[in-house]
């Protein structure tokens, strides 16, 4: 049985043609009140976090982290935040995967949420600090067995071979973890993002985006207006 996409463009078409039939910001959007801003960002990232559950948005709490490889070339992937205190984000991952080793050399992170249904994005800038190996133990063992399995194998990032030899890893672990369901990894960490920077975006159908940023400045929180 050959599957058949329902209302895409036809293969022939030129991919700019493509793309500019997609639409994009369509609305309708929720309204934003920019004359009663927090005076913390966090508060309004939680405000805007909330939102985003209650209309239903697909995995809110995804988001894009930004690192810098040695050579200054950025790498960006997409990572489920594990929690946020005032302007502090944490996420979690093993510190010897290619993510963590570039925060290890450094520690300069950009994240970024983006929510189409309500034309809402959220960038962060700041430092990531790993928060500890008891920090990591703690959060290791609130994953599920499977995602611990997967994560023991400790070969993130690296070339695989065949689907044999991963299957093989993960059953390896698997039954490490019956055997001894406190096992951990010594190598997998959280991480706290400091914030810096904060910018939220309001997008429009006209492009008339409202843009407002919030900017760490010697321990004080200033906000401004961005064009768009």
């Amino acid at each position: 049985m050959k599957w058949k996409s329902k209302g895409i463009a036809d293969m022939s078409d030129k991919p700019s043609d493509l793309l500019r039939g997609v639409k994009s910001l369509s609305g309708p959007f929720p309204t934003w009140d920019t004359e009663q801003l927090p005076v913390r960002p966090g508060n309004l990232f939680l405000e805007w976090l909330r939102l985003a559950i209650d209309y239903g948005v697909k995995e809110p709490h995804a988001m894009t982290i930004s690192t810098v490889d040695s050579n200054g070339f950025p790498d960006a992937r997409v990572l489920i935040l594990k929690d946020v205190v005032d302007e502090v984000f944490y996420f979690a991952s093993g510190s010897e995967s290619r993510k963590g080793q570039q925060l290890g050399n450094n520690p300069h992170v950009a994240l970024t949420f983006y929510w189409p249904a309500l034309g809402r994005q959220i960038r962060i800038r700041g430092e990531a600090v790993d928060m500890g190996e008891e920090a990591g133990t703690a959060d290791f063992r609130k994953r599920s067995a499977g995602a611990r399995a997967v994560a023991m194998t400790g070969r993130q990032s690296q070339e695989l071979e065949s689907e044999e030899e991963l299957e093989r890893a993960i059953a390896a672990q698997k039954e490490r973890i019956s055997r001894d369901p406190d096992v951990i990894t010594p190598n997998w960490r959280l991480y706290a993002v400091n914030a810096k920077e904060v910018e939220f975006w309001q997008g429009d159908s006209e492009r008339k985006h409202m843009r407002i940023q919030y900017i760490l400045h010697q321990g004080q929180w200033k906000h401004q207006r961005l064009w768009p």
